[in-house]
């Protein structure tokens, strides 16, 4: 029996091509109406999971629901009712991005003559693209494409959008827009399901988030529990680093640290306003007390024990 308040939900879903396993039995639970980013580097097994998860390749095993139905037996009734952008979406290079838009929309099931005129613009506008509606494809750069194919994704409304690198090839204030767009979409109460090897475009974006790597999932859940699973960190600066590492230490927190006149420790649970009353019962000099939550960097890192792609 599914659960109807996720949006995509999977069991052991499998993909094996030949002696590699690109997806390793992967459980996914999105909630509906989040903002969830699916975050790994490029070969993680992303886009291989999308790909299932819209029925484009068959798993090898484990099975999946979109919107509380079983895939892919539902598939003509589900995938209307879904909007997706994946892998540099396919159009024709000889019509310009509104003729693309009208001829796809023509050939969907739920395609509608009479309100098609203002739905594509009304689209193209949102992304965006206006100026360039009557301009062929072929001459759109990478980011334009991108810009097209989610209009495409939003001509009709959607309860799901499922996003594979929506940012890609844009320059910094395409990324912007298309991050706002993302919100407005999450607002009108659509489940955006968002995946990127950015850490900062899932950070600013997205309420929970799935960590892939080679294939498995490593962790998913709210953001903030990610960045806060393994504590955020507690700062003190003082004119007694000595005497306060011990306090800190005494109280059972971790990680800790001396730079300068700095000491830091991993909070473990511990309150700040407890270890502040501690140090200053123990006569520690207290000049500043803060705490940090550690970045979705410093989860992943924990996470995989490697570095990541934070930039490109």
């Amino acid at each position: 029996m599914s659960d109807h308040r996720l949006a995509i939900e999977t069991d052991g879903l499998v993909k094996r091509f030949g002696d590699v396993d690109a997806v390793a039995g992967i459980d996914l639970a999105v909630p509906t109406g989040s903002v969830f980013g699916f975050l790994g580097p490029n070969g993680s097994g992303k886009t291989t999971t999308i790909r299932i998860l819209l029925g484009l390749i068959a798993p090898s095993a484990g099975s999946w629901t979109l919107l509380g139905e079983t895939m892919p037996s539902r598939a003509g009734d589900v995938l209307p009712r879904i909007g997706a952008l994946i892998e540099g979406p396919a159009f024709y290079p000889w019509l310009t991005g509104a003729q693309n838009l009208a001829r796809l929309d023509a050939a969907g099931p739920a395609g509608q003559r009479a309100t098609r005129a203002g739905r594509i613009d009304e689209a193209l506008a949102r992304v965006g693209l206006t100026a360039v509606a009557t301009k062929k494809f072929k001459a759109y750069s990478l980011g334009m494409r991108q810009r097209l194919g989610l209009a495409l994704a939003m001509l009709r409304p959607r309860q799901l959008l499922i996003l594979d690198e929506p940012t890609n090839g844009m320059d910094p204030q395409g990324t912007r827009e298309i991050r706002h767009l993302v919100t407005e979409l999450a607002g009108d109460g659509a489940t955006v399901f968002l995946s990127s090897h950015l850490l900062s475009e899932v950070e600013q974006l997205c309420t929970h988030v799935a960590v892939m790597s080679l294939g498995k999932l490593l962790a998913q859940g709210p953001l903030a529990d990610l960045q806060q699973s393994g504590g955020a960190r507690l700062q003190v600066e003082t004119t007694d680093v000595s005497r306060a590492s011990e306090v800190l230490t005494r109280l059972g927190l971790t990680d800790v640290r001396v730079s300068g006149d700095t000491v830091s420790a991993v909070l473990d649970g511990r309150l700040p306003e407890e270890c502040n009353r501690e140090l200053v019962v123990a006569g520690v000099p207290v000049r500043s007390l803060t705490t940090e939550r550690r970045s979705l960097e410093d989860a992943f890192v924990a996470l995989t024990g490697e570095g990541f792609d934070v930039t490109r």
